[in-house]
């Protein structure tokens, strides 16, 4: 008799990870709060561009998707920083072509992930909100959207419902997670920039970005030539959300720090005003599960700020390590959600740190000359010492290393780049036998 799993959330996490549980011949049942949004239609609005790097595409290959979804993604090289002034400069990801990262829609990605699970078996449910949890019976109570309830008994719970989870809510009921939400002071506002002609209205293959200093707007493109556009605003202050607050005000502001940008966007106005503005932070729990009854992944267990594109993908890599998991341990839920939360949870703190860093470098040290300057030898010293100095983007974003390995040798580099650095404002100034030493030094060779 196969294993019944029940899954609360069919987003992206979810789907994929019914998937492949169903692959393993398990007897999955997903419960999803939205219509099916390959009848309905996609509700975006919020967070529709994602930022695909190898660790998801790993999880994507595992289910059989890859190929189908290759044509829909879009390759970034980089980061295209947009000066005051208009001009651009690209600040490449990797060395070349291989080491690049993909933006793809986060509607069409989710609507495959549902063709994949319940193409390997998944039974998907949707209109189905959880409503409360019977810990002793272990039955969740589940309503429509007409209000009519219903109650499905089910042997293991998975959470992936994302950062506002139903089941950690009713988790929260019986035991204490220890649940810490640290909100960013700033919040984001989504825009459009329409394709142009049948095809993009600027560089298609890279992430644009207008840094300044306290606050920036981004670009990501999409395949059908459009770019969704990202304003993050402090919530307090000029500029802020709170003083940006009308037509006008975002008129002027985009007019002074993105004029660049101002021409491309012509329903300027109208989505400042009509798309909601989001929220930001960073959420920390204690406790992921519930004995082997119930476990919470992706952002219902550890919802990151999005600025290293990594939310995604650090979720479809709890997908890949829960389902092997438990394709080895079946019938011992208690001890693989244990060793689940053990393996992962250093790992989501780790990413969930290095997100909050890499806010502060794209909107204010792409534009720094003495970033530019550490940046530039960071790439020289990864040349020279292949295997040894690896920079910490490459390990996030080019790898599966464990992040909890990128942050820890992240900071050791760091400190060489800052001391090799110091004082200095050329390359050439740079003493390249004393980096060897420090490197020697603090460094082991990297073990994939």
């Amino acid at each position: 008799m196969k294993k019944e799993i029940t899954i609360v959330g069919a987003g992206l996490v979810g789907a994929l990870l019914g998937a492949l549980l169903a692959q393993r011949g398990f007897a999955v049942t997903l419960f999803e709060r939205r219509p099916d949004p390959r009848r309905a239609g996609f509700l975006g609005g919020r967070s529709i561009n994602l930022a695909l790097a190898e660790r998801g595409w790993h999880g994507l290959r595992l289910a059989g998707l890859a190929e189908t979804l290759r044509p829909l993604a879009v390759m970034m090289r980089g980061r295209m920083v947009h000066a005051l002034d208009g001009t651009t400069n690209l600040q490449r990801y990797g060395r070349d072509d291989s080491e690049v990262i993909w933006s793809i829609n986060r509607g069409r990605l989710n609507m495959a992930l549902l063709d994949a699970a319940e193409a390997a078996g998944a039974h998907i449910l949707f209109d189905r909100s959880l409503v409360a949890v019977d810990w002793d019976k272990l039955e969740l109570h589940l309503a429509d959207d007409a209000g009519a309830t219903s109650e499905h008994a089910a042997a293991v719970v998975i959470g992936a419902d994302g950062a506002g989870s139903a089941l950690r809510a009713a988790l929260t009921q019986t035991i204490d997670l220890r649940e810490r939400f640290e909100p960013l002071d700033h919040s984001y506002k989504e825009l459009e920039i329409p394709a142009r002609d049948g095809g993009f209205a600027m560089e298609r293959n890279a992430l644009h970005i207008w840094p300044r200093g306290n606050y920036m707007c981004i670009a990501l493109p999409n395949a059908e030539g459009s770019f969704t556009v990202t304003l993050f605003l402090p919530n307090h202050g000029n500029p802020g959300f709170d003083t940006v607050n009308s037509a006008a005000a975002a008129r002027a502001l985009f007019a002074r720090d993105f004029a660049d940008a101002v021409p491309l966007i012509p329903d300027l106005e109208q989505d400042f005003m009509h798309n909601p503005t989001g929220m930001l932070g960073t959420l920390y729990l204690q406790r992921w599960h519930l004995d082997g009854r119930a476990l919470l992944v992706g952002d219902a267990a550890h919802a990151i700020v999005p600025f290293h594109g990594q939310g995604m993908n650090c979720g479809f890599e709890d997908a890949v390590e829960l389902a092997e998991l438990l394709a080895g341990a079946p019938d011992d839920t208690s001890a693989v959600f244990a060793e689940f939360e053990r393996r992962r949870r250093p790992n989501a703190d780790a990413i969930a740190a290095m997100a909050l860093e890499n806010y502060v470098e794209m909107r204010d040290s792409v534009a720094d000359a003495h970033f530019l300057l550490m940046r530039a030898l960071e790439r020289k010293l990864a040349d020279l010492h292949p295997g040894r100095f690896v920079p910490r983007y490459w390990m996030v974003t080019f790898s599966r290393l464990p992040y909890a390995t990128a942050l820890a040798r992240g900071e050791i580099q760091s400190q060489i780049l800052r001391e090799l650095t110091t004082g200095k404002t050329e390359l050439d100034q740079v003493d390249l036998a004393l980096a060897a030493r420090l490197i020697e030094q603090r460094l082991p060779p990297l073990r994939a």
